[in-house]
């Protein structure tokens, strides 16, 4: 299979595949997100989930895919501070603010410095058109918080830190897609970087969620927790390897953009799942986001 990936990098049928797995990585990414702000603490939650994809890719790494090259390795080193960074910051936003005010701002503050990074670091340029689309796709996530902050959050009393530490975990996702796909592209097999990715981006949290569990008066039982923690580490690779991979077969800033559709997923589960209301300023926000998605994709 990594040959057959490898032999589509730069072509028509490649940009396809890349598109499908971008498109992919939206959905999942916000089911990922519900799993991590849903009733548990987000610490625990991430915690949970990272220890249950960290056990699943460990047997891939040791025996299935090839070692990696000795020169991956301060590359895997720099990818683990950057993710330990990412989900810290993400943990902290989550706990101050409501999931439907933060996740847009996350989302919609990430795709802008990807682009941006991807032309530094792999020479990417946007046409004017696909700019375009770029502004009408960032106006409706970042609506969409505007909505919701203003006829959703409740927690009001630390909206600021919440907004401020969105910003900032926005920052650390343009840093992870454009720092992952530079790694994803210096290993020869795609799979080996996947594997020893998870394996080691998912050993850390788990401790600090053990202790922090074991300080708490009222501990929440193992057994939901655990359950949550498998479900999320079923789904994390797959939306986490699924923009990786698309970052190695097309532009790094076009796969990054389409994955932040994920905004209308998120409001979506939000409707469906966590009964909020929708009403229609939130369906034209959301139409919004899909139109800048689809100018960025036509425009290229």
């Amino acid at each position: 299979m990594s040959d057959w990936l490898i032999s589509l990098e730069g072509t028509e049928a490649g940009h396809e595949l890349a598109l499908g797995l971008a498109l992919m990585a939206a959905f999942l990414h916000a089911v990922f997100g519900a799993l991590q702000k849903g009733r548990h603490d987000p610490w625990l939650s991430r915690g949970a989930i990272d220890a249950s994809y960290c056990l699943m890719a460990a047997p891939f790494a040791f025996f299935v895919v090839p070692w990696p090259e000795p020169y991956m390795w301060p590359i895997f080193a720099v990818v683990w501070l950057i993710h330990i960074a990412y989900k810290v910051l993400q943990a902290m936003a989550y706990t101050k603010g409501s999931y439907t005010v933060v996740y847009p701002v996350v989302r919609g503050t990430g795709p802008l410095f990807t682009v941006i990074g991807a032309y530094l670091l792999f020479g990417e340029t946007f046409t004017g058109t696909q700019w375009f689309g770029v502004g009408v796709l960032l106006a409706g996530i970042f609506g969409l918080a505007a909505y919701n902050l203003r006829f959703l959050e409740t927690n009001r009393e630390t909206l600021g830190i919440a907004l401020v530490l969105a910003v900032a975990t926005g920052l650390f996702v343009a840093l992870y897609t454009t720092y992952d796909a530079y790694g994803i592209r210096a290993t020869a097999d795609p799979f080996t970087f996947l594997a020893w990715f998870f394996m080691i981006d998912g050993a850390t949290m788990p401790f600090y969620a053990f202790l922090r569990w074991r300080a708490m008066i009222n501990r929440p039982a193992i057994g939901p927790l655990m359950l949550r923690g498998l479900a999320g580490g079923i789904i994390a690779p797959m939306s986490f390897g699924a923009i990786m991979l698309a970052t190695r077969l097309d532009k790094v800033g076009e796969a990054a953009v389409l994955r932040e559709t994920s905004t209308v997923f998120a409001a979506l589960i939000g409707w469906l799942v966590l009964k909020e209301t929708v009403g229609p300023r939130r369906i034209a926000l959301m139409a919004l986001i899909a139109l800048g998605a689809v100018i960025v994709e036509m425009g290229g």
